[in-house]
């Protein structure tokens, strides 16, 4: 039986309830581009928010992460990866937590006790050493040298502020290697595949922290590693996750796997993230900004290895490794199916607008070296920058020209641009779900307002296709086939107004989810919500399924002004607008 299947029937059995994975791009949350970690879409019920689904949930969540993509090409690290989880929402705590991860390790999996080793909190000069977590462990069976007492990497905060509390992380030995008896956390042969958040703690503002009373815990598993350890292999993509992808790229390129494993691997991960992306009922499609410029480098940069090796880039490569993913993960994912000609279409329009880019790349670096002079640092960040030319693609053609590259220089430039990426990251996590203001609930609302303004005033076949949500603005995208005029758009503002100055109640129900969609209830992505859901109904004018937070009365609201509209991807608008 598959892991996550395994997992999903182990937590069920212990009283969860499987909610479904949220897209991989997340819906009013400027945070961050993608969900990154199987809680990030569980903020709000973290947070105090009543879950559907109630107070003992389990799932599988796609995840993606670009924060180490140069990393990728090594054994383990993926941009795009799954992860298995199971909370509890203000039920049971520490006990049963670290007790039902030790079975189904040790009895689910079968790992033997001996392969594993365990950390724990060790205390602060604010909270006390988490004596509860290795009580348990050594009553479990885990030898107290097995036990290592860290403080860095055993506390866990989402910002500044807010819950937070200790979490205990469960280490296997990956390696032949005979078993230490003691565990250092220093030794990368010992391999962490799953991590238990204990929310114990709330931390104010002004630095104090204070128990919670309804505590909670999070827990997270990633199956790519978990498989490889279960399977005895030291490289995850030797592992029967990626092993069909491999050979599909052997048989390809005419290559072995053995030495050009770096390449290989870009190509099987990079896809698979695109893959995901391009299917996610968010509508994302290759471009220069967001997550449209994560997937254009993802897609791009799989074509640049497929070119080293020696793969006819005309040819339909990327279809035949993109069906397979396709093959292999619908079975999870419905969006896959639904998506299915969106992926492959996708994939070979930007195949064949990066081909046009790499020739003119090739011009271009012509024309810098046409006077013999080496290649500055500027010069080599501008060709990976504008061009999408590696360092080692630029250093290779210039060994041929008999020129030197300032590799030097290029890290210099490429670390202020990272830095540069970093600030611009920062800047949106400071809005996330995990810190909603009265302002962002505010905003919340209005998305709903605007949805309905643009049904009366433009088409009643408009839909939300994603929002953003900030301190600042709101972004609102839809789907219309047309720039909207200045007279659609003072409309559209004026109604939104209107609907604010009459004072409309903002009321909230639990239903079956069916019986929503059959009342009229709107909802953006129906297969990814859970059977019981959230409706909010503002008067008589919208009625949608949401996770919220919103306003109770529109006066609340403030005035409304659309600030831009402008074109998002092809079929889809989008609308910046504040509230005054």
């Amino acid at each position: 039986m598959n892991l996550k299947d395994l997992y999903i029937d182990f937590f069920v059995s212990k009283g969860h309830k499987q909610i479904p994975s949220a897209p991989v791009v997340p819906e009013n949350d400027p945070s961050v581009l993608f969900n990154t970690a199987g809680m990030q879409p569980l903020i709000p019920y973290l947070m105090g928010q009543t879950h559907p689904y109630g107070t003992r949930l389990t799932d599988y969540q796609k995840c993606v992460r670009t924060n180490d993509l140069d990393n990728i090409g090594d054994t383990y690290h993926h941009t795009f990866f799954e992860m298995l989880g199971n909370w509890s929402l203000g039920d049971y705590f520490k006990d049963e937590a670290i007790e039902w991860s030790f079975e189904f390790l040790t009895k689910v999996l079968n790992i033997p006790v001996e392969r594993l080793a365990v950390t724990v909190f060790a205390g602060n000069d604010i909270i006390p050493f988490d004596q509860t977590s290795y009580d348990k462990w050594l009553s479990l069976g885990i030898n107290e040298k097995r036990i290592a007492k860290t403080v860095e990497d055993n506390f866990w905060i989402a910002g500044e502020t807010g819950p937070c509390g200790p979490d205990t992380e469960m280490f296997y030995w990956r390696s032949n290697d005979p078993i230490p008896e003691e565990f250092d956390t220093e030794d990368e042969r010992w391999v962490e595949i799953w991590n238990d958040v204990f929310m114990q703690f709330e931390k104010k503002s002004d630095g104090t922290v204070v128990e919670l009373p309804k505590k909670n815990v999070d827990t997270g598993m990633g199956v790519e590693r978990t498989t490889a350890i279960l399977e005895g292999v030291t490289d995850n993509y030797a592992s029967s996750i990626w092993k069909d992808v491999i050979e599909l790229i052997e048989k390809i390129s005419g290559k072995s796997y053995e030495g050009n494993e770096k390449s290989m691997r870009i190509i099987a991960d990079h896809l698979r993230t695109a893959v995901f992306i391009l299917a996610d009922p968010a509508g994302i499609k290759p471009s220069n900004t967001d997550q449209g410029y994560i997937l254009r480098r993802l897609i791009r940069r799989a074509i640049r290895h497929a070119k080293s090796l020696e793969i006819n880039i005309d040819s339909n490569w990327e279809e035949e490794i993109a069906k397979i993913l396709l093959d292999k993960y619908d079975v999870y994912y419905s969006e896959l199916k639904d998506n299915r000609e969106v992926v492959l279409n996708e994939l070979k329009n930007e195949k064949v607008k990066f081909n046009r880019t790499l020739e003119k790349g090739l011009r271009q670096f012509e024309k810098e070296t046409r006077d013999g002079k080496d290649i500055d640092g500027e010069t080599a960040f501008h060709l990976f920058d504008t061009f999408g030319f590696p360092l080692e693609l630029t250093v290779e053609l210039a060994q041929e020209k008999g020129l030197k590259v300032d590799e030097k220089g290029y890290e210099e430039k490429f670390k202020e641009h990272q830095e540069k990426s970093r600030t611009a990251s920062a800047g949106k996590f400071k809005g996330g779900l995990a810190g909603d203001s009265e302002v962002e609930t505010r905003y919340h609302t209005a998305t709903h307002l605007l949805n309905a303004a643009l049904k009366v005033v433009v088409d009643k076949d408009i839909h939300q296709r994603g929002s953003n949500i900030t301190d600042e603005r709101m972004r609102f995208d839809f789907n219309c086939d047309h720039k909207l005029t200045d007279e659609e758009k003072q409309k559209v503002e004026d109604l939104v107004n209107e609907w604010i100055q009459q004072g409309l109640d903002v009321t909230v129900e639990e239903m079956n989810k069916n019986d929503a969609v059959a009342s009229g209830a709107e909802c953006m992505f129906i297969e990814k919500y859970p059977d019981i859901v959230t409706v909010y109904t503002i008067g008589n004018i919208s009625k949608e399924l949401c996770g919220g937070p919103h306003v109770k009365n529109t006066s609340e609201l403030g005035h409304f002004r659309i600030k831009k509209e402008e074109a998002s991807a092809a079929g889809i608008r989008r609308i910046k607008a504040v509230l005054e």
